[in-house]
């Protein structure tokens, strides 16, 4: 853990339906739980919320169906921990259920302490990554990268499919 680095990450999802749509109720239903897990998870700093409770309001392309969430961590096993362990594991595994199938859609990087990321930022750390695989700018549960001043970082997990 660097007293000067968190991680930030992103994933963006793009609906199978309208966010009111009864498909997607069970999604948007479990939000308000899921982003409380997150927020009283050990190493969560920060997460981006819209008008409301969560970030569904927010339109960070002009593709009115994608959604965003993006966070902030102390450091890649406190999310990995989030991510991949506990009830959120259980809304992960339902995602094809209400979300498209997307080659890249979600990126870790990390940001200055006390950092809270913009969407711009975000977006333009998703085309990193499209555009050039892993690199320490734009990274992977997969394939991450220690924060500047650290060690090297083993991988946490594979992303789900």
């Amino acid at each position: 853990m660097s007293a000067d680095w968190q991680l930030a990450e992103v994933n963006i999802a793009r609906l199978r339906a309208p966010i009111d749509d009864p498909m997607i109720k069970d999604f948007v239903d479990s939000l308000d739980r899921v982003n409380a897990l997150a927020e009283a998870s050990p190493g969560f700093v920060w997460r981006l919320k819209g008008e409301g409770n969560s970030a569904v309001d927010l339109q960070p392309y002009e593709d009115p169906m994608i959604a965003i969430n993006m966070s902030v961590w102390i450091d890649i096993q406190s999310l990995g921990a989030f991510v991949y362990r506990g009830d959120h594991l259980q809304i992960m595994r339902r995602r094809a259920e209400w979300f498209e199938h997307m080659d890249v859609f979600m990126v870790l990087w990390w940001a200055p302490a006390g950092h809270h990321p913009t969407i711009d930022e975000a977006k333009s750390r998703l085309a990193l990554l499209e555009q050039h695989g892993p690199t320490a700018d734009a990274f992977t549960f997969k394939i991450p990268f220690p924060s500047p001043d650290a060690a090297p970082v083993e991988p946490v997990l594979d992303e789900c499919a």
